[in-house]
């Protein structure tokens, strides 16, 4: 039996600077990953309670070498919420496969479909648990204009994701340590609306028996995460935020726990390295490479190839860590989470 938890993360004024591979410093992305945050909470983890404990940690879960074990939790990445009045809305990632009932004459509408790469929690469950996708949905997707349209999509938010944050540029000042040249440079930052709609990040954890035994710990050190920031500039106050961990609601319950599921969509990033071609029988996916350096020295870690959020398979996915230590570095292993956590859906069978 497992105990699912919903955390909120509220990052109130706060800048944050989340770099991706492949972007320069110049850009910054709106949430964090799943590999990105578990290293993070890990390192806190670390920090407050030793270096033998986490290791102690890190051996109850399955990896590339050890592949045997239950995984004592299991985290989604981070995704967008908004709180409006009383409600709030979350955003879950679209399935890469197209709803029940989803038409095959979509030519009028597919480019605003296709624009759709999150849903709020009420479409996202309807689409893919519910009554699916109805003409309804595809009359207001073709006759969309933004804040003129008042239809059901629109009433759920399907078109307000990019109004919970903004992005801007800010200008750095780097001095050269030896002829004390100065150079200016700009960093990406996310701002999360805080004023009248606020909004932040959240994720899904998933504890098993063992790793109920861990949730006070892990819970103060999430709250340490946030006291120093996760993401770039922290040094400059870049990243903070407050910690909500509460119990799923009720809405939640029953997405997490649909029974009718024919496929599995993933919530977070997934590795695992026995995956056959039968597994990807029927999959629809796509692949993230995920790399980075390691904080204590100037290496890089082992690129990895990792399945992305929105990634949909015909059985449940497990995944593993995996060790991304390089050759060259001897102090201890690095891990990078693959363990996934999906959410059962039905899809339109073609």
């Amino acid at each position: 039996m497992s105990v699912w938890k919903l955390v909120k993360l509220n990052f109130g004024r706060n800048l944050a600077h989340f770099g991706e591979v492949g972007i320069g410093l110049e850009e910054t992305s709106d949430r964090v990953r799943s590999d990105t945050f578990f290293s993070a909470w890990v390192s806190s983890y670390a920090r407050l309670f030793g270096k033998k404990t986490v290791e102690e940690l890190l051996q109850l879960f399955p990896t590339d070498k050890q592949p045997q074990g239950i995984a004592p939790f299991r985290i989604s990445s981070t995704f967008i919420y908004r709180e409006i009045d009383e409600d709030t809305i979350y955003y879950l990632p679209r399935p890469l496969k197209f709803p029940i009932n989803y038409p095959e004459d979509d030519l009028a509408f597919f480019k605003a479909y296709k624009k759709l790469n999150y849903l709020p929690l009420e479409t996202w469950q309807r689409w893919y648990q519910g009554i699916g996708f109805t003409t309804d949905d595809a009359e207001e997707l073709e006759n969309y204009i933004p804040g003129k349209t008042k239809g059901r999509l629109a009433t759920a938010g399907v078109f307000d994701y990019s109004k919970a944050c903004k992005i801007e540029q800010l200008p750095k000042i780097a001095i050269d340590r030896n002829t004390r040249a100065t150079n200016i440079y700009h960093i990406g930052f996310v701002q999360f609306d805080w004023e009248k709609k606020p909004a932040g990040l959240y994720f899904l954890l998933k504890l098993s028996l063992e790793g109920e035994k861990l949730a006070d710990k892990l819970e103060a050190a999430l709250h340490l995460l946030g006291e120093e920031g996760i993401g770039g500039e922290r040094s400059s106050g870049a990243g903070r935020f407050e910690v909500k961990w509460s119990e799923l609601p009720e809405n939640w319950q029953s997405l997490v726990k649909f029974s009718r599921g024919t496929y599995h969509s993933l919530m977070s990033l997934y590795w695992d390295l026995s995956i056959t071609t039968d597994f990807l029988d029927k999959a629809s996916y796509e692949i993230q490479e995920r790399g980075g350096w390691i904080g204590e020295s100037q290496l890089r870690r082992q690129m990895v190839r990792m399945f992305s959020e929105g990634s949909v398979f015909s059985a449940p996915p497990q995944g593993k860590l995996v060790d991304v230590k390089p050759q060259e570095f001897k102090k201890h292993s690095i891990y990078r989470n693959g363990i996934s956590l999906s959410i059962p859906i039905k899809v339109q069978e073609k």
